[in-house]
């Protein structure tokens, strides 16, 4: 069992603070303003599992998959980052006057959920950074001396990682309604800024990393 939660506790602490599920939760809300409270919980859940399946095809096979294809976690990290920076001077950008909000209304629900996957899920739940970790962290498991115990601790982190990104997508909004509207502008555009610099800072991780392979 040490072995279950030792790995639990080294994949979950990696994984949990770059998702960073409450943080996320504003820009979650802001990308799908257009959307009625029943798509929002199913959105919240498709983003969660898709998420999991992420993080543990990332954990266990991720490594497998970058060779496959050529790639390295450099390059995921600079076209991820270039993604979410897209995303965040997007949200900077967006207004909030009626005639915006009134197009939002009339956005379909099949539409809406065409978002899912991308962008929601991936890179701006689970991204570059995430996935790069993930893969870090499952090459260091697949050493261990009880790879079994190894795995499950880190698909049951990975799953835990997950529930924290559903129960804070699904409820996000009763933490907005408490700030009021002023307040959730604010919190709005404060989080689409910490946004862009996170892509930003991703971009610059991975061209260190190109460099210094180079």
């Amino acid at each position: 069992m040490s072995e279950l939660a030792a790995s639990f506790l080294t994949v979950f602490v990696g994984l949990f603070p770059i998702v960073n599920p409450l943080g996320m939760a504003p820009i979650f809300l802001r990308l799908t303003s257009d959307a009625t409270e029943r798509t929002r919980a199913r959105l919240a859940w498709q983003i969660a599992s898709g998420g999991f399946v992420l993080m543990g095809v990332s954990l266990f096979i991720g490594s497998h998959i970058l060779a496959f294809f050529g790639l390295t976690i450099a390059a995921v990290q600079i076209a991820g980052g270039l993604v979410v920076m897209a995303a965040g001077w997007r949200m900077l950008q967006q207004g909030n006057d009626a005639q915006v909000r009134e197009q939002q209304s009339t956005v379909s629900e099949d539409s809406i959920m065409r978002r899912a996957f991308f962008p929601l899920t991936m890179p701006l739940t689970v991204g570059p950074g995430t996935i790069s970790v993930a893969i870090t962290l499952g090459t260091q498991g697949a050493e261990a001396t009880r790879p079994i115990m190894t795995a499950a601790g880190g698909l049951l982190a990975a799953l835990t990682v997950a529930a924290t990104i559903y129960l804070s997508y699904r409820f996000g909004p009763t933490l907005l309604r408490w700030l009021g509207e002023a307040g959730t502008d604010i919190l709005m555009r404060l989080s689409a800024f910490i946004l862009l610099c996170l892509g930003v800072q991703i971009v610059t991780n991975g061209l260190a990393a190109l460099k210094f392979a180079g």
